[in-house]
């Protein structure tokens, strides 16, 4: 079972990643499920929402108390929300930041933990293409970008299904330019550069 923990803040599109993930996932061949977890909900207060992937039936349905995978949308987070808290042992972070992977890492005070940690201007992909701070599909794309869960179709898939016409596709060339990023940061570590980026 793949588990992955979704940060941000009120109006970024949290539980919307989730459901995304989600869908991206059943698409690619998963059972999934989607579990967004707020309190009152209002613009610019912490949000985390949930995604499970398996192969199997999933019967569980509580929050992702120790994720494989963390995506934070909102670098403010990285010191008070605790986004590696829990996470598996060489576990997967995704920063939404333009601050390099060492740096997120003292945000977070996360520089001993074993994870691997990626970073992706989400935001400014975003307002690059859609004009406004909704980083979901870019963080979706740099997810698709470290691993095999989903696929950068799938996540233009499930965009372009959910917002049809210019915002589906303003979302999918989002997706599209930070899978790219990513996996141009990726190309180093494949020659033995080391993976974090």
């Amino acid at each position: 079972m793949r588990q992955v923990r979704i940060h941000g803040r009120g109006g970024q599109g949290v539980v919307t990643a989730a459901e995304m993930l989600a869908r991206a996932g059943f698409i690619a061949g998963h059972e999934a499920q989607a579990i967004p977890s707020f309190g009152s909900e209002r613009t610019g207060a912490p949000v985390v929402a949930y995604c499970r992937f398996a192969d199997t039936p999933l019967r569980t349905r509580e929050p992702v108390l120790a994720p494989n995978v963390v995506l934070v949308q909102d670098p403010t987070l990285l010191a008070s929300d605790h986004p590696f808290a829990g996470l598996a042992t060489g576990g997967l972070v995704i920063v939404n930041t333009t601050a390099d992977a060492g740096e997120a890492r003292a945000q977070a005070g996360a520089a001993d933990v074993d994870a691997t940690v990626i970073t992706v201007p989400a935001t400014s992909i975003t307002m690059e293409h859609l004009g406004r701070p909704k980083p979901a599909a870019a963080m979706l794309a740099a997810y698709a970008a470290c691993a095999d869960d989903i696929t950068l179709d799938a996540v233009q898939s499930v965009f372009r299904e959910r917002f049809p016409g210019q915002m589906g596709e303003a979302n999918a060339a989002a997706a599209a330019a930070a899978f790219a990023h990513v996996r141009a940061q990726l190309a180093p570590a494949a020659s033995g550069g080391g993976r974090e980026a």
